[in-house]
This record gives C-alpha cells, structure tokens and sequence, in this order.
C-alpha cells in the first residue's frame, strides 16, 4: 500500500554560516524528502531561508525532531508548518503567470520611497514575491563611494490597469526623486538584443546645434527654437530647418572642435563597455549630426548611426541647408523596427533612450522605452524614467547588478 505524503514548509532564520544548508539537507536526505520549493535571502549575514518539503507522513515528526536539535547546534530557529494539498496546488498553479519586475533607482533609497511603491503595487491587489538589491553596498564612513541604490522587485498578480499602474510610479517619481521601471516578466525582459539612443542630451549633454550656434553668434535664437521643439510645441522638421538655415557661414573647422569636446554623460563609458561585451547592437538614432554622431561611433564602436547630414560649400562653410532626410520622431521609430528587422531581433527584446519629444515614437515602439533625463511631457508619457543617476542606470532595468561587474565593466 503506498504511503500517504505530506507537505511541511520549514522556515529557518538567524546567523548565517559556511555549511548550513549542506547540514540541512544531509538530514532531509536520509528521510528522502522531495524538495518542492526553496528560497533564501541574506542580509548583513542574517539568513531567512525557507524550504518546501514532501514526505511520507510516517516520516515527518522524525525529521522534525532531528532538524530541531541541528538548528539548536547551529544557533539559529526553525519553524514547521503544514501545507494541505488543495493549499500546495492552488499555490503552484499560480507560479510562473503574471510575473512583473518593478526596479527603483536613486542616489539612495528611504522607507518612505519603498513605502509609496509598494502601496502602489498593492493598491493594484499585486503581490511581493521577492525583493533583491542589485547596486553594491553604500559605505556609512565614506559616503562618497557608490552613491546610488537600486533594488528589485519581483511581483505577480493579475494586473487590470498596468498604464494606470505606470501613470502612478511616474507621479511618485516627481515627487520622490526615484526613478521606476515596470517590465513583464518574460522571456524578451533577459533577451534584450538591440539599444538605440538618441544622442543630443542623452548620450551627451549638450544640443550640438546649441554649440554650433554660438560659434555662429546666433545661440539665442537657436536654443529658443530647439527648446520649443524639444517640449513639442512645434514641429520637429519646421524648427530644423529653421535652425539650419541660421548657421549658414559657419566654417566646418568648428565642429571638429566640438566633436573634440563633447561633454559625455555619466555613466556613457560604462554602459557601453558592458553592452558591446555582452554583445547588444547599439545605434544612434538623431535628431542631431552625423558628423557628430560618427565621431562616438569611433569611440564606442557603435554599429549604426542615423542622423542628419549638413550641407558644405566648396568654400568648407554650410550653406544653412541639409542633405537627405529629416530624422525626426517618426523616422527614428521606422528606423529602429528597419534595424531590428536586418538584426532579427523582435522588438519586444528592443530598448530606445532619449529625452525629448521626437523620441517618443521610437520610446513606445521599443520594448523597453527609457526617458532619460527628459522634458516633462516626455516623462508624462514614456513607460520608464531614469533622472536621478546617469546613463548606466539603464543596466539595472536590464536586471545587471553590480556584483557581476568591474569597475571599468568588466563581466
């Protein structure tokens, strides 16, 4: 006659040490326990460690009894717990469905900020699988080290309003300095293939038609037009040509200069090292200059560049007029679905970077659509932010934590 089975949720936590759970399992060996599930998290060497067992009913009160003295050697307590079958089964049908990743960034984290995003989650009858931490450890007597905290939630439910959800951690985002990326949980979330940014105040920070304009002595009226174009209240292909049109005279000696001088953002180095080690094709998708665009290319070793081309007199000044087409928002949507089609990437396993409005056509056409740093009504629409550290924030949407990297990048 087969021996009727049952399952017992073990729970042991306290001091944690080099061997425990070997120790542990050498004993649910012996009673031939089936493992059905098993977690552990670890803070400042404290272990929380549960495991999920099925046995013999003939067999659970030995291994209790012989699991209660090791962990009384060991120093640290344990708790049983029975699981009824209907309880097990309507619990593991529900793994693996609805899984949603929520990620929060800042220079540091506090309990109010936790505090605000887990109600949201809650608030949307979600639930709190597991949280982890994926930055290192701050230093209390150097505070200047690592100053950014990341940490992630693995979360589960059925979500009924996730544009709602999103709208909410964006709200919390402003008024909290934090930053959030929302993601389902699925395959295209570990498979990200293909990243396109923009370049101007993203992977630089500085408009290099700002910076052309001044050496033309026509910055004010430049940067007024780009402003307006950047918060979307004119159209991107009239303000360019407008702008254009106002450097006429400009000798292209001057950009070699600039391109020289580029202020990178933080965290550019970084990011890019990881993602061309762990083999992304990376793009730049503009509405700035080639020539500019080419130049980090060369630096960086990035596979595409889309931007717009100048036109040059054969007296090596512009004309005031450009060559080709406009790369504006629309066109840096197309872009990045061409790109991804010659890769063979779905674009679900596509992220898109940029701050201003002509990115957001390429930011909702992406699978990950990350504003960064960006105007107000480009926050207010994209799905992801990040504000509060630089561009190689980007990695812990991607799930990277910094135990897994160097310094310099390094894997």
């Amino acid at each position: 006659m087969e021996t009727k089975k049952e399952q017992i949720l073990i729970r042991i936590a306290g001091k944690d040490r080099i061997g425990l759970t070997a120790e542990i399992m050498s004993i649910l060996s012996r009673y031939e326990a089936q493992i059905l599930d098993i977690g552990q998290a670890d803070i400042h060497s404290t272990l929380s460690l549960g495991i999920l067992i099925r046995i013999d009913e003939t067999l659970s009160g030995g291994v209790m009894k012989e699991l209660l003295f090791k962990t009384t050697e060991l120093g640290v307590t344990i708790g049983f717990e029975p699981i009824p079958d209907e309880d097990y089964e309507a619990w593991a049908g529900r793994q693996g469905k609805n899984r949603y990743i929520l990620t929060a960034i800042g220079r540091s984290l506090s309990a109010r900020q936790i505090e605000a995003a887990a109600r949201v989650i809650a608030r949307h009858d979600l639930n709190i699988d597991a949280i982890k931490r994926l930055t290192g450890r701050m230093s209390i007597m150097h505070p200047e080290r690592n100053v950014r905290a990341c940490v992630e939630f693995s979360i589960r439910g059925f979500l009924e309003d996730k544009a709602g959800l999103q709208r909410e951690l964006m709200n919390i985002a402003a008024e909290e300095g934090i930053d959030f990326s929302f993601q389902k949980d699925d395959m295209y979330r570990r498979m990200r293939r293909l990243i396109c940014f923009d370049m101007d105040s993203t992977l630089i920070q500085t408009e290099c038609i700002d910076e052309l304009a001044r050496r033309r002595g026509v910055g004010d009226k430049v940067a007024a037009i780009t402003e307006c174009a950047m918060r979307g209240e004119i159209d991107f292909r009239e303000s360019f040509t407008e702008r254009v049109a106002l450097l006429k005279g400009l000798d292209i000696s001057v950009m070699k200069e600039i391109a020289e001088n580029l202020p990178i953002t933080e965290g550019t180095d970084r990011l890019m090292s990881i993602l061309k080690t762990c083999g992304y094709k990376i793009a730049i998708l503009s509405g700035g200059f080639t020539f500019f665009g080419e130049y980090l290319q060369r630096r960086y070793g990035i596979d595409y560049v889309y931007a717009n081309e100048l036109e040059v007199g054969e007296d090596g000044k512009l004309t005031g007029r450009y060559v080709g087409e406009i790369v504006d928002g629309r066109r840096k949507a197309d872009l990045l679905k061409l790109i991804a089609m010659t890769e063979k990437v779905n674009l679900a396993q596509t992220i898109a970077v940029g701050d201003g409005a002509n990115d957001l056509p390429m930011l909702m056409e992406a699978g990950l659509g990350i504003a960064f740093h960006a105007k107000p009504r480009v926050k207010e629409s994209a799905r992801q932010s990040l504000s509060t550290i630089g561009l190689d924030g980007i990695l812990y949407f991607l799930g990277f934590k910094d135990s897994h990297l160097g310094p310099q990048g390094q894997l």
